[in-house]
């Protein structure tokens, strides 16, 4: 146990409990995907692929056969087949006969590489991709093709797979390398493949490629985004590399980002297709910027996953280590080095940033369910980007808002240093929780009163080296940030929480081991100032949860002090309904914050969720009001 056996512990309250509970379950390890060894494939149904009668072509190809007289030679010398229709193709290029010959090509491919012949394969998998392709965007096929037929969808398929196939191929021998030319040579033929990467992301920002098809998720997300279309959707891995861009230190360990592979196959002479080389160019585009291309004169629908990539990198064990809940909280001294702001997108200067700010005992993670929500929205990623401020939790929060109000600098004069960026002027923040009161802080003039809560006295007169009255001052004496202009609190104890008791306080000070340099600082000028600071336990033993607590004098300070007057308010409550168990030993509100608490006055709105503490951020109501709150944004900045 935790606890000493010398010290008794005072009854629990039923909130004390909850909380204890409720904090148990936001630490708690998620598993987010599995990666199997087999991919998923759309075509094993319908050409049976796994059955023991199979593999076999489709009812409707297999007319095609009989019509030809080639069924019964299909079975027996499938090649010879094929090398029939593909004679009856040049006699008359039907597109029922062009599909079926990518089917074809696909099976055979299909079985010289379970006889463990790759190359020959290869040769197959690129007929079925280049039939495929000739299929769905031959403009002389225009009159004849029916988008509404299901062997239109069957060819997207088969192109998808063959590509895929094929890439694995490829991959298991020679890699693919982005922004190289690869020379590939098949059974019986030779390939110039120009792998490009389309998009903001740089060649060598990918250190490898992981296919969606072969991972499942798990949890921790409930909506899986993915669009239908051509192309393969992958998963790619950037590594870490020395900061070479104002940017770099921004972008999380692990990180993984969605890219679209599409095969663009390039017209040739029939000189050119008669010889030994042909050259074509395999694409990577990244979704979030390109949902649709150009191909033979028509926009072509990708094929995306936003979902998936963003689970793997989740799971990514570089990325959890970095994962501070629970460090950030007891022991926020050595969580000092990874805190700050981080990016899971690259910066692009033409969107909006919208920062969301997690609260007690948390991290970015808390906030997956809404970024993997918002950003599926078109409107939404195409207007803005996505940052996550990360912060240690076990201390003061005007402590974590001294250090976002820097941060913000910081980037600000990174990637912005003349402020002539439009769009780094209408930042909006969206804080869960403590979260919440770390942003509204951004938006607030301090004056003297902040300062009054510690002392009458003026700051001048603190007996302190420059550097430590600086290092008070800045948590004590701020500005509204100019580039803040709307901020959305979520759940958030605007006159602190009940929670914040005697029980959960005591406990909170025996386990949380505040910052050395906080604790040595305070017992250092409340010992050569005495009788200057009329509240010590602020500077020398106040932890995030005692910071909470409805009887902490900062929050009159906060709820009468002058605020921004080009900033905007939101405010999201969740409610627990009384028949539920929380509802039932909890005031009014979502268990953890009581109702009273959680509205806020001067809001431009105000929503309430039938949510409890944990799971506000998350609901479906509460992203939703925060898209309409996005979308209103987008008016007043254009």
């Amino acid at each position: 146990m935790i606890a000493s056996a010398r010290y008794r512990w005072p009854k629990a309250s039923s909130q004390a409990v909850l909380l204890a509970a409720a904090l148990a379950a936001g630490c708690a390890q998620q598993r987010y995907v599995t990666v199997h060894d087999q991919p998923r494939n759309v075509l094993a149904s319908p050409l049976k692929l796994l059955a023991r009668s199979g593999p076999k072509p489709t009812e409707r190809t297999q007319q095609l056969l009989r019509r030809y007289d080639l069924l019964a030679l299909q079975e027996k010398k499938p090649e010879v087949a094929l090398a029939r229709l593909e004679q009856q193709i040049k006699d008359d290029p039907d597109p029922d006969k062009i599909c079926s010959y990518a089917e074809l090509s696909y099976l055979q491919a299909n079985r010289l590489e379970e006889r463990g012949k790759p190359e020959e394969a290869l040769d197959f998998y690129g007929a079925a991709v280049a039939h495929a392709y000739w299929f769905l965007l031959d403009p002389n096929l225009d009159r004849f093709r029916n988008p509404y037929d299901p062997q239109f969808r069957r060819a997207c398929d088969l192109y998808n797979e063959s590509l895929a196939s094929a890439m694995r191929l490829v991959i298991a021998t020679k890699g693919l390398h982005p922004g190289k030319t690869q020379t590939i040579k098949t059974g019986k033929q030779q390939f110039e493949v120009q792998v490009a990467l389309r998009g903001p992301w740089r060649p060598e920002d990918i250190e490898k490629l992981e296919f969606v098809s072969r991972v499942e998720i798990e949890g921790g997300l409930s909506n899986h985004y993915h669009t239908y279309g051509l192309g393969v959707p992958l998963i790619a891995v950037r590594g870490r590399r020395e900061a070479q861009s104002p940017v770099e230190r921004y972008y999380p360990p692990g990180l993984c980002f969605p890219v679209t592979a599409f095969l663009r196959v390039e017209n040739q002479t029939p000189q050119q297709a008669a010889g030994d080389v042909h050259r074509c160019t395999l694409e990577l585009y990244d979704p979030l910027f390109s949902s649709d291309i150009a191909v033979c004169n028509r926009l072509v629908p990708l094929e995306t996953d936003l979902t998936t990539p963003l689970a793997y990198f989740l799971d990514q064990p570089s990325f959890k280590e970095s994962d501070i809940a629970n460090l950030g909280l007891f022991k926020p001294n050595e969580a000092q080095g990874i805190k700050g702001l981080y990016m899971v997108e690259p910066f692009d200067p033409n969107r909006i940033p919208v920062v969301f700010v997690h609260g007690l005992w948390s991290s970015p993670t808390t906030w997956m369910e809404m970024f993997n929500d918002l950003r599926a929205f078109p409107e939404i990623r195409g207007r803005y980007q996505f940052w996550f401020f990360l912060y240690p939790s076990g201390q003061p929060f005007w402590l974590s808002a001294a250090r976002m109000r820097e941060t913000l600098a910081e980037v600000r004069l990174e990637l912005d240093p003349q402020g002539l960026n439009p769009n780094l002027d209408q930042l909006v923040l969206v804080g869960h929780s403590m979260g919440g009161l770390v942003s509204k802080l951004q938006t607030l003039e301090s004056g003297d009163d902040f300062w009054r809560i510690l002392s009458d006295r003026p700051i001048e007169e603190l007996k302190a080296s420059p550097e430590d009255r600086a290092r008070l001052a800045k948590s004590f004496y701020f500005h509204p940030n100019p580039s803040v202009k709307r901020v959305v609190t979520i759940g958030t104890p605007h006159r602190g929480s009940e929670f914040a008791n005697s029980f959960s306080r005591e406990v909170g000070r025996r386990l949380i081991a505040l910052p050395e340099m906080m604790l040595e600082l305070g017992n250092k000028l409340t010992l050569s100032n005495p009788g200057y600071f009329r509240n010590k336990e602020l500077l020398t033993m106040t932890t995030s949860i005692d910071s909470l607590a409805p009887d902490c004098p900062i929050f009159p300070v906060i709820l009468s002090a002058p605020r921004a007057n080009w900033t905007t308010y939101h405010n999201i409550v969740g409610v627990v309904p009384k028949e539920t168990f929380v509802g039932r030993v909890s005031e009014e509100g979502d268990g953890v914050v009581g109702l009273a608490s959680a509205h806020m006055e001067y809001v431009a709105s105000e929503l309430i969720v039938e949510a409890d503490h944990l799971t506000v951020h998350r609901h479906p109501l509460s992203i939703l009001e925060v898209r309409r709150i996005l979308l209103e944004h987008l008016n007043v900045a254009r």
